[in-house]
């Protein structure tokens, strides 16, 4: 088969098609993908090449009208790849037994959701009220988060892929507001001969801090990595071949790297949890006027004290005469890479869901998703999110084993 090297895109669909169309599954599922309507979203979490390969595999999938439009997939795409086109999202959510979708449902189509639905959605650990979980709980419905699904091998497949964008995608955006057409200071972050490059300080050696790391060292910059994770640190530094700076996270690494810095990524977090605050409102004061600060894990309670959450349509402001990006969904401006990227985590997960033949099954096979599991037959099944709104919680895997 002769592939243009243009032709990127499809190489990783074909691959997956391959490996993934088998014969009919233990269960057929009716599997929901309506469009997003929340903060400027603009993903959808199947692109028709996965949407294909669940048909082939028995399952009927509902996709709302134009629920593709925003990633540049056509209705005809998927009615193509076999799906069916629902044209009012209140019927779609009634007549599926799970909804796939990249946003946490917004307060209306929690109210559509119907009882014992399974969710596959993220969850935004930053945002999420505890009015939310009890709207879970009550109705039954089976929770499971993209920031909680974790492989046996420990990774976070569908985190570290939009880490993977938005780590690049941070360098990228700070670059633009450095430039005199965004009021910002007017410098290139590389520089050029006799001229030194910008300042790059990241904050969080984890995976959207290595990216963008690679990104920022790709244009030229000099660029600080800091965290409280040593090993996190030699990682990285291995990794880049030393071609970057690392220091600890204390504050005062914290408060010079602010003073010096024109570009600041916030990269800190841990999975699952919200995101740690380290940098003050006087470590921001002290900044350059029109320096940039991109903080990617704004959707976790962002890890800088000044940080609002904007939006794609409003990404910045100003405080201190530092312009902050706090975007939430930063992958979303990039909405087809992004969603050719979550369709092929998540279309394995849904032919395993109809192979065991149901979603209790499933939990007990497959260890990602009983892992993404915060909610479960009426129960909180996170420690974190019930400590975080004082409710008790129960183990999800004494809930499967003693079939509650």
């Amino acid at each position: 088969m002769d592939l243009s090297p243009f032709d990127t895109e499809q190489i990783g669909i074909k691959t997956l098609e391959k490996s993934l169309i088998k014969t009919k599954s233990e269960r057929s599922l009716k599997i929901g993908l309506p469009k997003e309507t929340s903060n400027d979203e603009r993903r959808i979490s199947l692109t028709p090449g996965g949407v294909s390969i669940l048909a082939a595999n028995g399952h009927e999938i509902l996709v709302e009208k134009n629920a593709g439009i925003n990633a540049h997939f056509s209705d005809k795409e998927y009615q193509e790849a076999g799906a069916t086109i629902s044209y009012s999202a209140e019927e779609l959510f009634s007549q599926s037994e799970m909804i796939v979708k990249v946003a946490p449902p917004t307060h209306k189509e929690l109210q559509w959701m119907q009882p014992n639905q399974i969710l596959l959605s993220a969850l935004h650990l930053g945002h999420t009220t505890k009015e939310f979980i009890h709207t879970i709980l009550e109705k039954g419905i089976c929770g499971i988060g993209y920031e909680f699904i974790k492989s046996e091998d420990s990774e976070f497949p569908i985190v570290r892929m939009m880490h993977e964008i938005t780590g690049s995608m941070s360098v990228q955006i700070a670059s633009h507001y450095l430039e005199n057409s965004s009021n910002g200071q007017g410098i290139m972050l590389g520089g050029i001969s006799g001229i030194p490059p910008a300042t790059v300080a990241i904050l969080g050696a984890g995976i959207t801090g290595e990216y963008a790391a690679r990104t920022a060292l790709g244009y030229g910059a000099q660029v600080f990595v800091m965290d409280n994770d040593l090993a996190m640190l030699r990682r990285l530094e291995n990794a880049l071949d030393r071609r970057i700076i690392t220091a600890t996270a204390n504050h005062q690494y914290l408060s010079t790297a602010m003073e010096f810095a024109d570009v600041v990524i916030g990269a800190a977090m841990t999975e699952g949890e919200r995101a740690p605050c380290w940098v003050t409102d006087p470590m921001v004061q002290s900044m350059k006027p029109g320096s940039v600060i991109v903080d990617t894990v704004i959707d976790q309670g962002g890890c800088i004290s000044t940080s609002v959450p904007t939006t794609h349509s409003n990404p910045i402001f100003k405080k201190y005469d530092v312009v902050h990006y706090c975007v939430p969904n930063i992958p979303s401006n990039v909405a087809r890479t992004a969603t050719h990227a979550l369709s092929n985590v998540i279309v394995p997960y849904l032919v395993d869901l109809g192979e065991a033949g149901g979603i209790e099954g499933c939990l007990w096979k497959n260890t990602a998703l009983r892992n993404g599991a915060y909610t479960y037959k009426k129960n909180l099944t996170k420690k974190s999110l019930a400590n975080q709104f004082d409710m008790p919680f129960r183990d999800i895997e004494v809930l499967i084993a003693s079939q509650i």
